[in-house]
C-alpha cells in the first residue's frame, strides 16, 4: 500500500556537497555577477530575476557545464536516503532554484533515477544560455525560480517532509509537516518556529527520518509535529 509521506529534497548543499550554480558563475560568468547577487541577498530582487540576469552573464560550453557535473561530488549517502524512502514507499522527488541539465547530469553520473523539478537551462548556442522557469509563480512570496511550495501544496492530504539548507526552500517551509534542515534552512525555521530537525548530512537525515516515520508506524505522534522547533545532533 502506498505511504502518504512524500519527501521533497534540495539538491545544491543538499544533494550536490557544493552550490553548482555558484561553481558555474566563478567559473565562467563576468564577475558584474556578483553584484547581481548582493542585489539578492539584500532583499532588492527576487531569485528569479537574480538567476535570469546572472546566466546572462555566462560564457561556457555545454562541455564546460559538464565539466561542473562531474566535478561536483553528491552527498555519498544519497543511495541509501533513496533506499530508505523506496522502502517506506515514500515517494520522493528532488525539487531545485538551480539548473535542471546539471542536476540531470549529475544523478545520471550516480546512475540515480527520481523526478527532478528545477528551472530549465536553454543552450542559445555557442557560449550562450537562458533560463526558463517551467515551476515559477507570478505570486510566489520568494519571488523565486522555482516557487517549491507549489510542488508540496500539490499534495493535499500527505505528510509532506521537506529536506534543505538554504534560502529557496524558505517558502515551501511553511507548507511541509517536517522539516530537515541545515544553514540557513535551520535558522529560518528556529525564527518562523517551525517544526525542523537538524542534520548534517544525508546518512543524518536518514537516521532522523527513519525514528520519525516509526513513530508514525507505531501510530505514536511524531515528535517534531508535536514539540515544534527541535534541535537534533547532526550527524
Amino acid at each position: 500500500m502506498p505511504s502518504r509521506i512524500r519527501v521533497f529534497v534540495d539538491f545544491d548543499g543538499t544533494i550536490a556537497l557544493e552550490d553548482t550554480t555558484d561553481v558555474i558563475l566563478e567559473r565562467f560568468a563576468h564577475p558584474a555577477w556578483r553584484t547581481v547577487e548582493a542585489e539578492w541577498l539584500a532583499g532588492r530582487i527576487g531569485s528569479r530575476e537574480c538567476l535570469s540576469r546572472q546566466v546572462d552573464l555566462v560564457r561556457a560550453s555545454p562541455g564546460d557545464l559538464n565539466s561542473v557535473a562531474e566535478d561536483v561530488p553528491l552527498d555519498p549517502h544519497f543511495v541509501e536516503f533513496i533506499a530508505l524512502c523506496r522502502r517506506h514507499r515514500a515517494p520522493l522527488a528532488v525539487i531545485s532554484d538551480g539548473f535542471d541539465r546539471v542536476i540531470a547530469k549529475m544523478l545520471a553520473r550516480a546512475g540515480i533515477t527520481l523526478p527532478v523539478l528545477a528551472n530549465r537551462l536553454d543552450w542559445l548556442g555557442d557560449n550562450r544560455w537562458r533560463l526558463a522557469f517551467p515551476h515559477g509563480s507570478d505570486g510566489c512570496r520568494a519571488e523565486a525560480g522555482h516557487c517549491k511550495c507549489l510542488a508540496l501544496t500539490r499534495e493535499p492530504d500527505t505528510v509532506r517532509i521537506l529536506i534543505g539548507d538554504g534560502r529557496s526552500d524558505f517558502c515551501a517551509a511553511e507548507s511541509a509537516d517536517l522539516i530537515l534542515a541545515k544553514g540557513a534552512l535551520a535558522e529560518h525555521c528556529q525564527v518562523r518556529d517551525l517544526p525542523y530537525l537538524v542534520f548534517g548530512n544525508l546518512a543524518g537525515a536518514s537516521t532522523l527520518l527513519a525514528h520519525w516515520i516509526g513513530a508514525l508506524d507505531q501510530g505514536s505522534e511524531a515528535p517534531a509535529a508535536a514539540e515544534g522547533s527541535i534541535r537534533a545532533p547532526s550527524a
